[in-house]
């Protein structure tokens, strides 16, 4: 079971203080560090000093660390033209030497485009469609071809398709609980499948939806990574958990019904129940980016009795 950091830097952080979590991602033996890709905070926080980008971050994290993955759940496709972010992907695969790997979504928060003067099209899914084989087009094809399509969203003619990621293949994450139309984009495009914030009953009824997308996509149900992306706060006893809760403005039951919560031996067991149902990779979600001793704990504790 592979465990990765996953942050909410929308909810405020500054670059410094993601670039603390990142090392410390990469030296206490995590998997990789994984941001959100939001320009507006959500509930109660007031979001000081306000929002980072997730490309530009990426890039200055790609530069200052040497072992993690690097990535976004999910690059909000309303943010970014494909073309565009075909290349700045590229790059920051280059940057790191092939540690990029690549989440993306339609776009959901309507009240960040309004802040920031981004359009929020109607048809988001069917744009993601085009966006993912326009990216992926772009980078498989061969140096010193073109790229044309034609699409009912996107133009592109005779694109030089460069620059080309360190990697041949960055990994592609699609994500999500739709039960038709996700599962199918999965299928076809996706090298890993995310289900955020889900049940293990949820989370294995999704999986095999994706699962049998896949088969009948021709590629195989084993071809895809499938994994869960779950807040977590772990204590090493319950006054140490709930002091964690209060500190992201939680409670702790809801937390151990609908997250990671709990003692060490409390999450491992629950992260067993999600590995029954399939799921080969966890991104935890950390809110307070000032605990480096909740990453401690965990790294020392949990992800010990997984490997």
């Amino acid at each position: 079971m592979d465990l990765r950091i996953f942050t909410e830097p929308q909810q405020g952080a500054t670059y410094d203080t993601l670039l603390t979590v990142a090392k410390a991602t990469e030296d206490l033996g995590f998997d990789a560090f994984f941001r959100s890709d939001h320009y507006l905070r959500m509930g109660s926080v007031d979001g000081l000093p306000g929002p980072t980008d997730a490309w530009i971050t990426l890039a200055g994290l790609a530069r200052e660390t040497k072992r993690i993955r690097l990535g976004t759940l999910m690059t909000a496709g309303t943010f970014r033209l494909p073309g565009v972010l075909a290349i700045q992907v590229a790059q920051v695969d280059q940057m790191s030497s092939g540690r990029v790997e690549l989440g993306l979504g339609a776009g959901w928060f309507e009240e960040e485009h309004k802040a920031y003067g981004i359009p929020f099209p109607k048809e988001k899914f069917a744009r993601l469609e085009e966006q993912l084989e326009i990216v992926t087009g772009l980078w498989a094809t061969e140096a010193g071809k073109s790229f044309d399509f034609h699409g009912k969203f996107y133009d592109l003619t005779e694109s030089p398709a460069l620059p080309k990621p360190a990697q041949a293949k960055v990994p592609v994450l699609i994500g999500g609980h739709g039960a038709v139309r996700t599962p199918r984009l999965a299928a076809r495009y996706a090298d890993e499948f995310n289900i955020p914030f889900a049940s293990v009953e949820d989370t294995e009824r999704q999986f095999g939806r994706v699962r049998a997308a896949a088969e009948e996509a021709g590629r195989g149900a084993d071809a895809l990574t499938y994994s869960n992306a779950l807040v977590a706060c772990v204590g090493k006893d319950d006054a140490d958990v709930a002091r964690r809760a209060a500190v992201i403005g939680r409670e702790v039951e809801e937390l151990k019904a609908n997250g990671l919560a709990g003692s060490p031996a409390e999450v491992v067991e629950k992260i067993g129940r999600y590995a029954e149902a399939g799921a080969q990779r966890i991104y935890l979600q950390i809110l307070d980016l000032d605990d480096l001793d909740h990453l401690e704990l965990i790294s020392s504790q949990v992800q010990s009795q997984l490997s």
